[in-house]
């Protein structure tokens, strides 16, 4: 399974975004990296580039529901059937909200890596 992770807007923190590829790829998921400061176009054609049969989001800027919503106008825009995810700094109350947008799901800050990877397997 190939996910594509990124970091969009203009956030600059991504140990959190890389300790979770590190865990995807031990677990066996091949993993794309964007790298920071992405806006949801360049996600979404890298995501189109690699094949991607995930695309994660992790924001801790505190902008994940602007962001989720151009997300799901760029994935409706493109008529891509790819399931996104949101993860970083999310408080609880957003993420039937995050959903609502698009997403496939969220993760709160203090999510476990491994919560993750056991979503992720089961999209496969």
């Amino acid at each position: 399974m190939k996910v594509l992770l990124s970091k969009p807007g203009l956030d600059g923190h991504d140990v959190g975004v890389k300790v979770l590829a590190h865990g995807l790829k031990e677990a066996g998921f091949e993993v794309f990296y964007t790298g920071l400061r992405k806006s949801v176009e360049e996600i979404a054609e890298m995501a189109v580039k690699v094949n991607a049969d995930i695309i994660g989001l992790s924001i801790l800027s505190g902008t994940h529901l602007i962001i989720a919503e151009k997300m799901n106008d760029e994935i409706k825009k493109r008529k891509l059937n790819i399931p996104w995810v949101v993860g970083g700094n999310i408080p609880a109350k957003d993420i039937a909200s995050l959903i609502k947008k698009g997403a496939s799901n969220a993760f709160v800050t203090g999510t476990k890596v491994n919560e993750v990877i056991e979503y992720f397997k089961k999209l496969k």
